[in-house]
């Protein structure tokens, strides 16, 4: 799929360019999208992802780990994730 984020789902919207002669022309407007690495401390190793600067906002908010599990009962691909490691320290984090 092309230009998505990973973690809130904005994808790319359509509309018009408008000349000053009032022409109107397709175009696309695309999402604010940035590659980020996250360090994932339950895993202990560096997670990427392509995600919006509303999905940074979410990240800081939530934390890492639970948008982690959200996108995996979401059935998104991350590469390398390890849900079981990540569930059992999420687990553990609530617990103590």
């Amino acid at each position: 799929m092309g230009a998505y984020c990973q973690v809130t789902g904005k994808t790319a919207m359509s509309g018009n360019n408008v000349s000053h002669a009032r022409n109107h022309t397709k175009r696309r407007f695309l999402p604010n999208l940035k590659i980020h690495k996250f360090w994932v401390e339950a895993m202990q190793r560096f997670v990427r992802l392509r995600i919006s600067t509303q999905g940074l906002r979410t990240i800081d908010k939530r934390g890492i780990e639970q948008v982690l599990l959200d996108l995996n009962a979401r059935g998104e691909k991350v590469l390398g994730l390890n849900i079981t490691a990540l569930e059992n320290a999420v687990k553990g984090k609530d617990n103590g």
